[in-house]
Protein backbone atom coordinates (compact mmCIF):
# COMPACT_ATOMS: atom_id res chain seq x y z
CA UNK A 1 0.00 0.00 0.00
CA UNK A 2 1.49 3.60 -1.26
CA UNK A 3 2.15 6.15 1.58
CA UNK A 4 0.04 9.65 0.88
CA UNK A 5 2.75 12.46 -0.51
CA UNK A 6 4.85 14.16 1.92
CA UNK A 7 3.02 17.09 1.29
CA UNK A 8 -0.09 15.72 1.89
CA UNK A 9 0.90 14.34 5.17
CA UNK A 10 2.24 17.92 5.80
CA UNK A 11 -0.80 19.28 5.20
CA UNK A 12 -2.99 17.00 7.16
CA UNK A 13 -0.28 17.64 10.56
CA UNK A 14 -1.00 21.39 10.28
CA UNK A 15 -4.44 21.03 10.38
CA UNK A 16 -5.07 18.85 13.35
CA UNK A 17 -2.23 21.16 14.85
CA UNK A 18 -4.83 24.26 13.67
CA UNK A 19 -7.98 22.64 15.23
CA UNK A 20 -6.29 21.46 18.40
CA UNK A 21 -4.53 24.79 19.06
CA UNK A 22 -6.02 27.90 21.31
CA UNK A 23 -6.88 30.27 18.33
CA UNK A 24 -3.78 33.00 18.29
CA UNK A 25 -5.76 35.93 17.05
CA UNK A 26 -9.31 34.95 18.94
CA UNK A 27 -11.95 37.97 18.39
CA UNK A 28 -12.49 39.90 21.06
CA UNK A 29 -15.79 40.76 22.87
CA UNK A 30 -17.72 43.73 21.98
CA UNK A 31 -16.06 46.38 23.66
CA UNK A 32 -12.81 44.77 25.11
CA UNK A 33 -9.08 45.55 24.12
CA UNK A 34 -6.44 42.90 23.82
CA UNK A 35 -5.14 43.01 27.26
CA UNK A 36 -8.49 43.04 29.09
CA UNK A 37 -8.86 40.75 31.90
CA UNK A 38 -12.48 39.47 31.23
CA UNK A 39 -11.80 39.02 27.11
CA UNK A 40 -9.40 36.13 28.28
CA UNK A 41 -10.46 32.58 29.51
CA UNK A 42 -8.68 31.86 32.28
CA UNK A 43 -6.35 29.30 30.88
CA UNK A 44 -5.04 32.10 28.73
CA UNK A 45 -4.66 34.22 31.30
CA UNK A 46 -2.49 31.53 33.31
CA UNK A 47 -0.45 31.18 30.06
CA UNK A 48 0.23 34.87 29.91
CA UNK A 49 1.13 34.90 33.54
CA UNK A 50 3.66 31.91 33.20
CA UNK A 51 4.83 33.78 29.65
CA UNK A 52 5.63 37.04 32.15
CA UNK A 53 2.71 39.10 31.67
CA UNK A 54 2.48 39.34 35.72
CA UNK A 55 1.60 43.14 36.11
CA UNK A 56 -2.63 43.78 36.34
CA UNK A 57 -3.89 47.22 36.04
CA UNK A 58 -6.97 48.07 38.24
CA UNK A 59 -8.13 51.01 37.04
CA UNK A 60 -10.84 52.50 39.43
CA UNK A 61 -13.18 55.37 38.12
CA UNK A 62 -16.19 56.08 40.11
CA UNK A 63 -20.32 57.17 38.68
CA UNK A 64 -21.03 60.34 39.45
CA UNK A 65 -22.98 63.99 38.03
CA UNK A 66 -21.06 66.07 35.46
CA UNK A 67 -23.69 68.05 34.63
CA UNK A 68 -25.53 68.22 31.71
CA UNK A 69 -22.93 67.79 28.96
CA UNK A 70 -21.27 64.88 30.69
CA UNK A 71 -22.54 61.42 31.53
CA UNK A 72 -22.44 59.60 34.62
CA UNK A 73 -19.63 57.00 33.46
CA UNK A 74 -17.03 59.61 32.64
CA UNK A 75 -14.40 58.28 35.01
CA UNK A 76 -15.27 54.49 34.43
CA UNK A 77 -14.66 55.06 30.49
CA UNK A 78 -11.87 56.97 30.89
CA UNK A 79 -9.81 54.92 33.53
CA UNK A 80 -10.26 51.49 32.07
CA UNK A 81 -9.51 53.09 28.02
CA UNK A 82 -6.47 54.75 29.73
CA UNK A 83 -5.32 51.73 31.80
CA UNK A 84 -5.45 50.06 28.23
CA UNK A 85 -3.34 52.51 26.39
CA UNK A 86 -0.47 51.81 29.35
CA UNK A 87 -0.72 48.22 29.11
CA UNK A 88 -0.18 48.60 25.84
CA UNK A 89 3.10 50.82 26.20
CA UNK A 90 4.43 48.58 29.33
CA UNK A 91 3.74 45.16 27.22
CA UNK A 92 3.94 42.99 30.49
CA UNK A 93 0.57 44.12 31.75
CA UNK A 94 -3.44 42.74 32.07
CA UNK A 95 -6.15 45.23 32.42
CA UNK A 96 -8.64 44.13 35.12
CA UNK A 97 -12.42 44.97 35.16
CA UNK A 98 -12.44 48.61 36.31
CA UNK A 99 -14.29 49.52 39.70
CA UNK A 100 -17.08 51.62 39.20
CA UNK A 101 -18.18 51.89 43.05
CA UNK A 102 -15.99 54.56 45.44
CA UNK A 103 -16.91 57.05 47.91
CA UNK A 104 -18.35 59.93 46.70
CA UNK A 105 -19.83 61.28 49.68
CA UNK A 106 -22.53 61.07 52.29
CA UNK A 107 -25.49 59.74 51.20
CA UNK A 108 -28.21 60.12 53.81
CA UNK A 109 -27.91 63.77 54.37
CA UNK A 110 -26.59 63.85 50.67
CA UNK A 111 -23.54 65.56 50.51
CA UNK A 112 -20.55 66.53 47.62
CA UNK A 113 -21.71 64.17 44.46
CA UNK A 114 -24.35 62.81 46.08
CA UNK A 115 -26.64 66.12 46.01
CA UNK A 116 -27.18 65.29 42.12
CA UNK A 117 -28.82 62.66 40.39
CA UNK A 118 -26.94 59.46 39.62
CA UNK A 119 -23.91 59.16 41.69
CA UNK A 120 -23.47 56.21 43.52
CA UNK A 121 -21.41 56.28 46.87
CA UNK A 122 -20.35 53.61 48.96
CA UNK A 123 -18.05 54.35 52.10
CA UNK A 124 -14.18 54.40 52.67
CA UNK A 125 -14.46 51.22 54.38
CA UNK A 126 -16.23 48.85 51.58
CA UNK A 127 -14.30 50.32 48.88
CA UNK A 128 -10.65 49.88 51.09
CA UNK A 129 -11.89 46.12 51.82
CA UNK A 130 -12.92 45.65 47.69
CA UNK A 131 -9.28 47.16 46.67
CA UNK A 132 -7.75 44.83 49.41
CA UNK A 133 -9.48 41.38 48.32
CA UNK A 134 -9.05 42.02 44.63
CA UNK A 135 -5.09 42.44 44.63
CA UNK A 136 -5.34 39.15 47.14
CA UNK A 137 -6.71 37.51 44.18
CA UNK A 138 -4.61 38.74 41.70
CA UNK A 139 -1.40 37.84 44.16
CA UNK A 140 -3.05 34.19 44.47
CA UNK A 141 -3.23 34.14 40.47
CA UNK A 142 0.62 34.93 40.39
CA UNK A 143 0.90 38.19 39.44
CA UNK A 144 3.87 39.72 41.05
CA UNK A 145 2.78 43.97 40.98
CA UNK A 146 -0.82 44.96 41.51
CA UNK A 147 -1.18 48.63 39.86
CA UNK A 148 -4.38 50.82 41.23
CA UNK A 149 -4.89 53.65 39.05
CA UNK A 150 -7.52 56.15 40.61
CA UNK A 151 -9.17 58.68 38.17
CA UNK A 152 -11.01 60.37 40.61
CA UNK A 153 -9.02 62.80 43.52
CA UNK A 154 -11.37 61.74 46.30
CA UNK A 155 -10.14 58.84 47.27
CA UNK A 156 -6.71 58.73 46.40
CA UNK A 157 -5.49 58.97 50.01
CA UNK A 158 -7.72 55.58 50.44
CA UNK A 159 -5.31 53.84 47.63
CA UNK A 160 -2.43 54.78 49.31
CA UNK A 161 -3.73 53.41 53.01
CA UNK A 162 -5.02 50.07 51.12
CA UNK A 163 -1.33 49.63 49.46
CA UNK A 164 0.73 50.63 52.72
CA UNK A 165 -1.66 47.61 54.23
CA UNK A 166 -0.92 45.02 51.53
CA UNK A 167 2.51 45.37 51.31
CA UNK A 168 3.02 45.26 54.76
CA UNK A 169 0.93 42.45 55.01
CA UNK A 170 2.95 40.82 52.21
CA UNK A 171 6.28 41.72 53.64
CA UNK A 172 7.39 38.22 54.36
CA UNK A 173 6.64 37.03 50.73
CA UNK A 174 7.64 40.14 48.57
CA UNK A 175 7.14 37.63 45.47
CA UNK A 176 4.28 40.51 44.91
CA UNK A 177 3.37 43.70 46.03
CA UNK A 178 1.03 46.64 45.72
CA UNK A 179 1.48 49.98 44.14
CA UNK A 180 -0.69 53.40 43.74
CA UNK A 181 1.35 56.00 41.49
CA UNK A 182 -0.05 58.91 42.49
CA UNK A 183 1.04 60.08 39.40
CA UNK A 184 -2.10 59.11 37.27
CA UNK A 185 -3.93 61.61 38.88
CA UNK A 186 -1.71 64.10 39.83
CA UNK A 187 -0.74 64.75 36.00
CA UNK A 188 -3.93 66.10 35.11
CA UNK A 189 -3.29 68.58 37.64
CA UNK A 190 -0.60 69.73 36.93
CA UNK A 191 1.44 69.64 33.17
CA UNK A 192 -1.82 69.56 31.53
CA UNK A 193 -3.12 72.57 33.21
CA UNK A 194 0.30 73.92 32.51
CA UNK A 195 -0.45 72.70 28.67
CA UNK A 196 -3.71 73.68 28.61
CA UNK A 197 -2.91 77.61 29.82
CA UNK A 198 -0.33 77.63 27.12
CA UNK A 199 -3.01 76.82 24.99
CA UNK A 200 -4.82 79.92 26.25
CA UNK A 201 -7.42 78.38 28.42
CA UNK A 202 -7.97 80.27 31.64
CA UNK A 203 -8.30 79.10 35.25
CA UNK A 204 -12.18 79.99 35.00
CA UNK A 205 -12.27 77.40 32.39
CA UNK A 206 -10.72 74.92 33.17
CA UNK A 207 -12.64 74.50 36.51
CA UNK A 208 -12.47 71.95 38.84
CA UNK A 209 -15.02 69.81 37.97
CA UNK A 210 -17.16 68.93 34.75
CA UNK A 211 -15.16 72.32 33.28
CA UNK A 212 -13.11 72.44 29.73
CA UNK A 213 -10.20 70.56 31.99
CA UNK A 214 -12.42 67.37 32.41
CA UNK A 215 -14.41 67.70 29.41
CA UNK A 216 -11.48 67.46 26.96
CA UNK A 217 -10.23 64.58 28.20
CA UNK A 218 -13.88 63.27 27.68
CA UNK A 219 -13.76 64.00 24.36
CA UNK A 220 -10.55 62.84 23.62
CA UNK A 221 -11.19 59.39 24.95
CA UNK A 222 -14.69 59.51 23.19
CA UNK A 223 -17.16 62.07 22.13
CA UNK A 224 -19.98 59.93 22.77
CA UNK A 225 -19.29 60.83 26.91
CA UNK A 226 -20.20 64.43 25.71
CA UNK A 227 -23.66 65.65 24.52
CA UNK A 228 -21.62 68.63 22.42
CA UNK A 229 -25.29 70.13 22.23
CA UNK A 230 -25.14 71.43 25.73
CA UNK A 231 -21.42 72.32 26.05
CA UNK A 232 -22.84 76.28 25.69
CA UNK A 233 -25.15 75.91 28.94
CA UNK A 234 -26.38 77.00 30.93
CA UNK A 235 -24.40 75.09 33.22
CA UNK A 236 -26.32 73.59 36.15
CA UNK A 237 -25.15 73.23 40.15
CA UNK A 238 -22.11 70.68 40.28
CA UNK A 239 -20.27 72.40 37.09
CA UNK A 240 -17.31 74.55 37.95
CA UNK A 241 -15.50 75.73 34.91
CA UNK A 242 -17.29 76.72 31.24
CA UNK A 243 -16.56 73.46 29.21
CA UNK A 244 -18.06 75.17 25.97
CA UNK A 245 -14.50 75.48 24.36
CA UNK A 246 -13.48 72.07 25.19
CA UNK A 247 -11.85 69.35 22.31
CA UNK A 248 -10.85 66.25 21.69
CA UNK A 249 -7.50 68.09 20.96
CA UNK A 250 -6.94 69.50 23.95
CA UNK A 251 -7.63 66.64 25.89
CA UNK A 252 -5.04 64.78 24.09
CA UNK A 253 -2.58 66.83 25.84
CA UNK A 254 -3.79 65.21 28.83
CA UNK A 255 -4.73 61.45 27.93
CA UNK A 256 -0.70 61.33 26.33
CA UNK A 257 0.80 63.16 29.73
CA UNK A 258 -1.12 60.51 32.12
CA UNK A 259 0.31 57.36 29.97
CA UNK A 260 3.59 58.47 29.53
CA UNK A 261 4.18 59.83 33.01
CA UNK A 262 2.44 56.06 34.61
CA UNK A 263 4.02 53.95 32.04
CA UNK A 264 7.39 55.54 34.07
CA UNK A 265 6.04 55.61 37.30
CA UNK A 266 5.65 51.53 37.22
CA UNK A 267 8.84 50.87 35.07
CA UNK A 268 10.47 52.41 38.19
CA UNK A 269 8.38 50.92 40.75
CA UNK A 270 8.33 47.63 39.56
CA UNK A 271 11.56 47.17 38.40
CA UNK A 272 13.07 48.56 41.77
CA UNK A 273 14.63 45.68 44.29
CA UNK A 274 12.14 43.68 46.02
Amino acid sequence: MSRPPSSLLASAATLLFALAAPAAHAALPAGFAANDLEALTSVELRERIAHGSTTILVPIGGTEQNGAHMVLGKHNVRAHVLADRIADALGNAVVAPTIAYVPEGSIHPPAAHMKYTGTISIPDAVFEGLLEATARSFKQHGFKDVVFLGDHGGYQSDLTHVVDKLNREWAKDPACRAHAPLEYYRITQTAYVAALKAHGVSNAEMGSHAGLADTALALAIDPALVRENKLAGPYPAGVTGNPKRATAELGELGTRLVVETTVAAIRKETQAPR
